[in-house]
């Protein structure tokens, strides 16, 4: 649905097939691809937003800073937005724990917004689905805000309100360890699913109209979600366990059980087969982020120790392929109107074949090729996330001003 595109329709319909990375997106697919609204559910560029050197005007490369997002990727690869991620890696369950939690949490959301407004004659904030379709009208990217990991808002639930008002449209309520909410998939199991404090947080969640994100959590967690939300819940970056075992992905059963309470499985390219998580490959990802403060001598260095580390071991083997294979498992088991997509960009995801958001119109050729409708094709790609949004939001009291 973009009506005015940065590019012109006919200069990417010129660009050579092998560009976009299949010979499968051919004009047509291209055309389906640019009038559907694309977005993405987990973006973790903002990761590199607070400093205020990142250029998000800039066209980036993956091979040399690892950066996956930009402004200008998104028009080449006709990704009309998404959900921007406000993350914060889980610390200690104390008051000073949540304090610091809290002033990073508010440091990042600023950040997010800021570049939002220094890109405001190509981007803008969206708070409800209506928006996000104007904006692409408007031929302008498109910004939903999430929180991934609620940890900093301590034990005060009023603190969503605060997050609301400042764009949040989605949140989840744990990472990487379990936290005052509830558990994580790779937790300890502290409290066999959501903690009191969770249940409460998941009616504050219904009651101000922000998407449950289901993503990180234990199946213990998901399920009580299911249970007592009464609006859709998401998993924003999820897969299915059924083709790889892994406790970030869930089981056929457990993606049925979303599927039936009308959520959506935004599909992930991560925990699909073993990838390098090694230090040596850690001290490499933390070397780019902070590509833009380094030097030249600085910078390729950099590339030759990349270079060297992928000859040795690639981060992941996982391929365009073996993805395409999960999405359509997913829809197959079920259906087209509960599967979107959250690849999560900067914080991990890509695979070999689409290492960066610009070949994301291989996704359209590959459901085309697969015998999806037009119909069903635009809903994948972003249809389903305004839905659900719009669910949501009608569930909801009217929050406080």
């Amino acid at each position: 649905m973009r009506f005015a595109l940065a590019l012109p329709l006919a200069a990417l319909f010129a660009i050579p097939a092998s560009a976009q990375g299949d010979p499968d997106v051919t004009p047509q697919i291209r055309e389906l691809h640019e009038r559907a609204i694309v977005l993405d559910t987990h973006l973790d560029i903002p990761s590199r937003f607070d400093d205020g050197q990142w250029d998000f005007t800039e066209r980036h490369h993956f091979d040399w800073d690892g950066s996956q997002v930009d402004l200008p990727r998104m028009i080449e690869g006709g990704l009309d937005g998404g959900v921007f991620v406000i993350y914060t890696g889980q610390g200690e369950n104390t008051p000073e724990g949540y304090r610091q939690a809290r002033d990073r949490a508010l440091v990042r959301a600023a950040a997010i917004r800021r570049v939002i407004g220094e890109n405001r004659d190509h981007m803008g904030l969206a708070l409800t689905a209506d928006d996000a379709e104007r904006l692409a009208r408007e031929g302008k990217r498109i910004a939903f805000l999430s929180i991934e990991n609620s940890w900093p808002l301590g034990e005060d639930l009023s603190l969503l309100t605060t997050f609301y008002n400042l764009g949040v449209r989605m949140a989840g309520p744990v990472h990487s360890r379990d936290n005052q909410l509830a558990d994580s998939t790779t937790g300890e199991g502290r409290w066999r699913g959501l903690s009191p404090l969770g249940r409460q947080w998941v009616a504050e969640m219904n009651r101000l109209g922000i998407i449950i994100d289901g993503s990180h959590s234990s199946d213990a967690a998901i399920d009580q979600m299911l249970e007592l939300s009464r609006v859709p819940i998401v998993l924003s970056h999820h897969g299915p366990r059924d083709l790889y075992n892994h406790p970030r992905n869930t089981t056929d059963e457990r993606l049925r059980r979303v599927a039936q309470g009308g959520g959506v499985i935004f599909m992930n390219t991560l925990f699909l087969a073993p990838d390098d998580r090694s230090p040596e490959r850690s001290q490499i990802e933390e070397r780019q982020g902070r590509w833009a403060s380094l030097s030249p001598a600085e910078r390729r260095q950099l590339l030759a120790d990349k270079a060297a580390l992928d000859a040795r071991q690639r981060f992941t083997q996982v391929d365009f392929d073996l993805f395409m294979r999960s999405v359509m498992h997913v829809v197959r088991l079920v259906g087209a109107d509960h599967v979107g997509l959250g690849a999560d960009w900067d914080g991990g995801g890509g695979v070999i074949g689409m290492e960066d958001i610009a070949l994301l119109p291989r996704i359209t050729a590959r459901l085309k090729r697969e015998g999806l409708s037009d119909g069903d094709v635009e809903k994948i790609l972003g249809g389903n996330l305004l839905r659900v949004m719009r669910q949501v939001q009608a569930g909801a009291a009217r929050p406080a001003a």
